[in-house]
């Protein structure tokens, strides 16, 4: 993984940086420490230097993966301060690294811990939030990252063929439910196939998975409950973590076990001519918002309204993508409530999803996580679009 580095040459002018969090919880410190564990722990830069405190648990794995100058044991460091300020604690530990590495003032991630904050404060440490993203050289992937959330969409992929595999073997009962294997089955049938299948692939679906048929289909972000009945559709969003390094992968296709309606076909397949042509409308240099704003055209003059019929959204009413990464969700954002006029950059990663979303008829939404390249797009997930299932 690639971490932050920080120079003596460059540290005269960048600001000195401190974080208190756990990698499995903070991805901004798991990209600057390339370490994972479950315990919180200080890293900051002082004088060009990369300084954590960690504990005595976890201090040899992290000299070794790290990279950083200086590792401490945090409890021995604590229990040395003690000796002089027997209630200190982190807050009061903080202040002593401070002083001992003559640190005037530290910028802090938005999601500093609150408490923390106004401690330092108390206790004269200068500290000031920093802007988000914290680390902005995390939306521009490197090659190793790149086929950390290849290996991310591969998982995903293997959950989307434990999909097929149960529809396939599926039979359609008398009473128009999907029966398999002398059952009926259900979306939490499905979406344990799918975390099975992701398992295998050393994917953990740490976020939730969707497996949406009908309307619930057509609420978007509902995972989805209960029977299946033939001749619906079936959203299938899986955003897999690999465990080993972080990395999500994110990708959503959708099924129909029976025969679709023609209301159905024709939504499907004007959800995938968007995808189509949105894939193709991303290049380094376009406005993340140009490739959206295209989008919600084409659904547009395609004859699809976005609107809000019973206090329900219909239609194309999210954004078109997002980053992907250490986070599901991160920068930049190709339309929607965060919307990105600054051009593509190459080496971004984005997904491209676009879903129309209508009770009575359905949800469709297909996703795919491309990385931008110069002159266009390059997939990192690859998957089949079959999805009609007799």
């Amino acid at each position: 993984m690639t971490t932050a580095k920080v120079s003596p040459k460059k540290t005269k002018k960048a600001k000195d940086i401190l974080l208190f969090a756990s990698p499995n919880n903070s991805s901004d410190m798991r990209w600057f420490t390339n370490f994972s564990c479950g315990d919180a722990f200080l890293a900051f830069t002082a004088r060009g230097k990369k300084i954590a405190a960690i504990t005595l648990l976890e201090i040899v794995r992290f000299r070794q993966q790290s990279g950083f100058d200086v590792v401490l044991d945090f409890g021995a460091e604590l229990a040395k301060l003690r000796e002089t300020n027997p209630s200190a604690n982190t807050p009061e530990l903080i202040a002593h690294f401070a002083k001992r590495y003559k640190v005037s003032s530290w910028t802090v991630p938005a999601d500093f811990p609150a408490g923390l904050f106004v401690k330092l404060h108390q206790l004269g440490v200068k500290l000031s939030v920093g802007s988000s993203p914290f680390f902005p050289q995390r939306v521009i992937k490197t090659e190793e990252e790149l086929e950390k959330i290849r290996a991310g969409n591969r998982a995903a992929c293997a959950g989307f063929k434990a999909v097929e595999k149960i529809l396939k073997e599926s039979v359609i009962d008398k009473k128009g439910f999907v029966n398999w294997q002398g059952k009926t089955l259900t979306s939490e049938t499905l979406r344990a196939a799918i975390d099975h299948a992701c398992l295998d692939e050393g994917g953990i679906n740490v976020e939730g998975l969707i497996a949406a048929a009908g309307d619930q289909g057509a609420d978007c972000h509902c995972s989805g409950f209960g029977p299946i009945r033939a001749n619906q559709l079936i959203v299938c969003d899986i955003f897999p973590r690999i465990a080993a390094t972080g990395y999500f992968g994110d990708m959503t296709r959708t099924y129909l076990k029976g025969k679709a309606s023609p209301e159905q076909r024709k939504l499907v397949e004007t959800v995938k001519k968007a995808h189509d042509k949105a894939m193709l409308n991303v290049r380094a240099g376009i406005a993340g918002y140009d490739v959206y704003k295209s989008t919600v055209e084409f659904f547009a003059n395609a004859g699809y309204k976005t609107g809000v019929v019973d206090g329900a959204p219909t239609g194309f009413f999210h954004g078109l993508g997002h980053g992907v990464g250490l986070d599901v969700h991160e920068a930049p954002n190709l339309g929607g409530r965060s919307v990105m006029t600054d051009p593509l950059r190459e080496n971004m990663v984005v997904t491209i999803e676009p879903g129309l979303y209508y009770p009575g008829i359905g949800g469709c939404r297909i996703e795919d996580v491309v990385v931008v390249r110069k002159d266009g797009c390059e997939l990192l997930s690859k998957h089949p679009y079959k999805w009609e299932i007799a």
